[in-house]
Formats: C-alpha cells, structure tokens, sequence
C-alpha cells in the first residue's frame, strides 16, 4: 500500500487531501495522511469570535470571481452560509487627511477620463503624464519586467507613485519596482498590446474588476474557518494527526522517513511540503535546495483588531477603509473599517477597525518587537489621528506574521522552477505546494492543491482519473 503524507492542515494541504480522496475513492492501496504542527486546521485562516465580533487572524474574504471558477463552495455545501461584501468607498491618508481613491479604478489605475481627471490624488501635471500611455507604445517590456518600471513608463511616474503603488503595494506586500508583472498584473501587456493603451484596456475591461462590486469578496456567516471545517468534513479517508510537526526527512529503502518532533514517525512513499517555505528547508540536509529555499523572499505583518461599543456611523459616510501613503505620520499601512465592509463581523452593529503594520514602513524592525500593550498603543494613535477617535475599545486582538507573507518579486518564478527541478531529479515524489510558490489568496490554494493532487495521482498510476 502507497502512503501519501501530507504536511500541512492549511487551505493548500485541505484541497490537496479533498482533491486525492476524490481521484483516489476507488483505488483501496492509498494510505492518506495529514500532519499539521498545531493543534487546530486552518493555517493562516482562523476566525476569532469575542464580545459579539467576529475577526479573522489572516485573510479576511476570498475573490467571489476565483471562488466561483473553482466550484467548491457548491461541492462544500457552504451556499447557505456565504456573505458578500459592501460596497463603500475606499480612502488613501495623505497630507494628513482621508482622500477618496477614485471608485472607477482598478487598483488605483483610472478605468475611464473622468476617473483620471477627477481624481484627487493627482496634480494636472501628473494627469497629462498619464495621457502618454495613449500615443506611446515604444518598448517591449515582458512579463519578469517589472510592474513598477512598466507603469511609470506608460502612466507616469506621479501617478503611479501617488495613486497606484500605495494600492497595488498593499494587495502584493512589496514595492512595485521589485515586483513582477506576471506575479501582480500580468493582463496589462495584452491590454498594452491589443489597445495600444493600459488605461483602454482596463476602460473597456473594467466590468470583470467592478462589475457587481458588492459581491466582489465573499465570506462565510461564521468567518472564514467555515471553509476549513467544510474541507474537514469531507476528508472521510484522510488519517489527520494535529500536533504533528515535522523535524526531518529522511530517504528510506522504500521511500522517506518522516520524524516529528512528538518522537513519532511516518514512512510514506509521496510527500506534499504545503507548509512555508522556511519550515520546509529546514527538513533537508540539502545545499542545493538550501540555497534555492533562501532565494524566496518573505514579509513579515502584523494586525491589529479595536473593537468599540460605538456605532458604523462615526466613520466617514459609506467608507470602507484607507491605505497610508509612505511618506505620511501613521505608522499603519492600511486600515480596514470591517464592521462597515463586512456587516456579519460586528452582530449589534458596533465598530470594528483592523490595522496593518508591515515591513516595508521603516520602523518596522521596532514595531515586530512591540509587546501586545505597545502595539495596541500604537494603533490607537493611529485611529486617533486618522478618524480623530479617542474612545477606548472594548476588543483586541493581535495576529503576528513574521516573515510568513511571500513576496513576489521579479525572480520568483525562475526560483520555483528551479525548486521544481531539484525535488523532481533528486527528491522524487516530494512536492512543494502553497502560498510560498504558487500564489497568496485562498482561490489560488485552493486550485494549487488540486494540481498538487492530480500530479500525485498521475505519479503513482501515470495516469489523471
């Protein structure tokens, strides 16, 4: 009998499992096993539930247009449970005060003239800078340019530098000049090419970006753990050890030998490495995958939850939430003001705000050593300057993400496929999965699990069911 061991119980390793159970259901010689370190499933997803809020310590929503391409929300039977987001507007914190950030944008990039005209972010010099992107078409850039270069050189640089990056930086954790295209926004060179313009493409494209906004995200009644627990109680052939964390690998004559720090051990003949990166390095006594493990680059965040017992309505009329541009006095990157986009978090309708601290500010090596009180202290200054609120929450939770957040930049693509080949000619039947390699949200785990599984399957019966 063949055993396949999964390490890891997040959203990758969940799908991984489902995907094999299914492929797998009539074939009796596989054994599945999953190992997850903690004592609960979930990985970065957990819902928090404290004083009638509901707060999430990693993702807080899912892309409906992803989700809906996978079809697992039907398979899960979670229809019932699914919520969708407000539509409100959102703000960037400049010059000490909350400027709107055009709602006819994608990313901050204009989808129509008016957007680009109106917008407040940008001065009438930097606007006609961005109307080059319509008569230049100069130079070819690729997908591993970068997408910082690629949009100043067509936008300009003030609106790029003052309306996009402060966005775009935000979703992808990293500064855009050392971002790819590819790995942020890789239909803008179809655009360039096939309208001559970005601002065209994302004009006459803009439906799939902000048609039916208010469905844009989607979450679940009870928070987003309600999809882990789905994927649990679908696993019927899955053997799910908690508390399980893996010390070392080891070949065997058969196969590998897995240990755990508990003192147990695991022979399996396929392993799939749905656990980050680092933790995965640390498993092999290997230089060539260590050097190719240490090209990964990883952020670190943190997030602050304040609850009140004050109501929606002190917050700025059907405002969403703000980004702090760089060179402003918040420490925060952004705030997201989650009882106003997401009205199951808050049950008596009381306010919410959840903080961002990040990396790239660059007091940050300061900020991650902050106890819980220091941090909670922080973030009050912050809310106390931007919303100029000075009550005292009633709620608090802080989440630590230390150098767990993968970045994306130009050469990641080339490290996982060096990775790839290392496992392939020299670790065969070890795969690596998850949000280190093959993207950060959960509808891109989700797929990648399936992957993940298919290329099991092919692996021991050489073919996909």
């Amino acid at each position: 009998m063949k055993t396949v061991l999964i390490l890891g119980g997040g959203i990758t390793g969940l799908s991984t499992a489902y995907e094999l159970e299914k492929h797998l259901d009539q074939h009796k010689d596989v054994n599945l096993m999953l190992a997850e370190a903690s004592s609960i499933l979930g990985g970065k997803i957990r819902t928090v539930k404290q004083d009638g809020f509901i707060m999430e310590t990693g993702a807080d929503s899912i892309v409906t247009r992803k989700i809906n391409h996978t079809g697992i929300i039907e398979e899960l039977d979670l229809e019932d449970e699914v919520v969708y987001n407000a539509v409100g507007t959102s703000y960037l914190y400049v010059d000490g005060t909350l400027k709107q950030i055009p709602a006819d944008s994608v990313f901050g990039i204009p989808a129509s003239m008016k957007a680009l005209v109106e917008s407040e972010l940008v001065s009438a010099k930097g606007k006609v800078e961005a109307l080059k992107d319509y008569y230049t078409n100069d130079r070819q850039f690729s997908g591993a340019d970068s997408i910082g270069e690629f949009l100043s050189y067509y936008l300009g640089k003030e609106l790029t530098e003052k309306q996009i990056a402060p966005v775009l930086s935000g979703v992808y954790s990293g500064d855009l000049n050392d971002l790819s295209i590819q790995s942020t926004m890789p239909y803008l060179l179809d655009y360039k090419k096939r309208y001559g313009s970005i601002l065209k493409g994302i004009e006459v494209n803009k439906e799939q970006f902000l048609g039916h906004s208010e469905k844009k995200f989607l979450s679940f009644k009870n928070g987003l753990s309600t999809i882990i627990d789905g994927f649990a109680k679908k696993l019927n052939h899955t053997k799910i050890r908690l508390n399980h964390e893996a010390t070392e690998i080891k070949r065997s004559e058969n196969g590998y030998v897995v240990q755990f720090r508990n003192g147990e051990e695991i022979q399996a003949d396929y392993i799939v490495l749905s656990i980050p990166h680092n933790a995965a390095e640390r498993l092999f006594s290997d230089r060539e995958l260590t050097n190719a493990f240490s090209e990964i680059q990883m952020n670190s965040i943190i997030s602050v939850y304040l609850g009140y017992h004050v109501p929606n309505e002190i917050l700025p009329e059907n405002g969403t939430g703000f980004i702090t541009t760089s060179n402003e006095s918040l420490v925060c990157g952004a705030c997201t003001w989650s009882s106003r986009k997401w009205q199951h978090t808050s049950q008596n309708g009381n306010l919410l705000i959840r903080l961002f601290y990040k990396n790239n500010h660059p007091k940050f090596s300061e900020i991650k050593k902050m106890s819980e009180s220091e941090l909670i202290n922080l973030a009050l200054q912050d809310i106390e300057k931007s919303l100029k609120l000075k009550e005292k929450p009633v709620v608090c939770n802080i989440t630590k993400w230390t150098d767990l957040m993968p970045t994306y930049d130009i050469s990641h693509p080339e490290t996982v496929k060096k990775l790839e080949k290392i496992f392939e000619n020299n670790f065969q039947g070890i795969f690596i999965a998850g949000c280190s390699y093959y993207g950060a949200g959960i509808s891109d785990c989700i797929e990648n699990g399936k992957e993940t599984a298919k290329k099991i399957v092919h692996t021991i019966y050489e073919r996909v069911d």
